[in-house]
C-alpha cells in the first residue's frame, strides 16, 4: 500500500482538499496546504504555481493534489440551453478547469526529479466524459474538464518519458458537500461530506501503482470512459 510523506495540496482551505489533508496530516504525512483564502493563490496564474514549487525544498513532494476548481459563482452557472452560454462562462471555466491543471503539469515537468516517485492528481469530473455525456447542458464545465482530461493524457505521455516513475492522474470525487455543490443539493444527487469523499480518494491514491498512470477514475477508482 502506498504511504505519503510530504504532499501538496493545492485548493486546501476546506471541501474535499482540506479534508484531504486533514487525513495525510493524521496518517503522518507533511502536508503544505495552499488555497486562494489563505495565500491568494490562483491556479490560474503561472507565477503563482511556480512560487508554489519553488518553495518544495531539498524534498520532493510524493503527492501533489489539485482540489481546485469552478463550477458557478460570479454571476456564473452551469448552461441548461446554448441561449445561456456566455465568453464570461466559457473563459472562466477554461482558465481555472483547464489552463490552471494544464500550468500546474508544466511546472511539474520543470521542477520534479526525473528520478523521483511521485503521484499528481487533479479533480476532474463524470461529466468531463465525452463518451458517457447522455444529458447535454453544462457546456462550459464540461468542456473545461474535458479538456483537463485530454492534458492530462497527454501529459501522461511525456511523463513516460521524462519522469518515469511519476503516475498522473485524473479523478472525478462524487458529488460532495461544498461551496461548489451548494446549489444542486436537492437535485436528488448523493452528497458526500468531504470526511467520507477523503478517505475514498485517499484509498484510491494508496493502491496506486505505475500501471495506474494516465488513467480517468472515480472516488472508487474504477474507470470512467474518455
Amino acid at each position: 500500500m502506498r504511504q505519503f510523506s510530504n504532499a501538496l495540496v493545492l485548493g486546501a482551505h476546506g471541501g474535499i482538499g482540506g479534508a484531504l489533508a486533514d487525513l495525510l496530516e493524521a496518517s503522518g504525512a507533511q502536508v503544505v496546504r495552499i488555497s486562494r483564502k489563505d495565500q491568494d493563490f490562483d491556479i490560474t496564474c503561472e507565477q503563482n504555481i511556480a512560487d508554489v514549487m519553488s518553495g518544495m525544498g531539498d524534498t520532493p513532494y510524493d503527492l501533489v493534489f489539485n482540489a481546485t476548481g469552478f463550477l458557478h459563482g460570479d454571476g456564473i452557472m452551469p448552461e441548461k440551453t446554448l441561449r445561456q452560454l456566455s465568453k464570461e462562462a466559457l473563459t472562466k471555466n477554461f482558465e481555472t478547469n483547464a489552463i490552471g491543471p494544464a500550468l500546474l503539469l508544466k511546472q511539474l515537468s520543470l521542477t520534479m526529479p526525473r528520478s523521483h516517485e511521485f503521484v499528481a492528481v487533479s479533480l476532474s469530473a463524470r461529466v468531463g466524459s465525452i463518451s458517457d455525456n447522455k444529458l447535454g447542458g453544462w457546456y462550459s464545465y464540461r468542456s473545461a474538464k474535458a479538456a483537463q482530461n485530454q492534458l492530462i493524457r497527454s501529459a501522461a505521455i511525456e511523463f513516460r518519458r521524462t519522469h518515469p516513475k511519476a503516475i498522473l492522474l485524473a479523478l472525478h470525487p462524487g458529488t460532495v458537500a461544498s461551496a461548489l455543490s451548494e446549489p444542486f443539493a436537492k437535485s436528488g444527487l448523493r452528497v458526500r461530506p468531504p470526511q467520507q469523499a477523503a478517505q475514498e480518494i485517499h484509498s484510491v491514491l494508496q493502491a496506486l501503482t505505475f500501471d495506474d498512470h494516465g488513467r480517468f477514475v472515480d472516488h472508487d477508482g474504477k474507470d470512467i470512459p474518455w
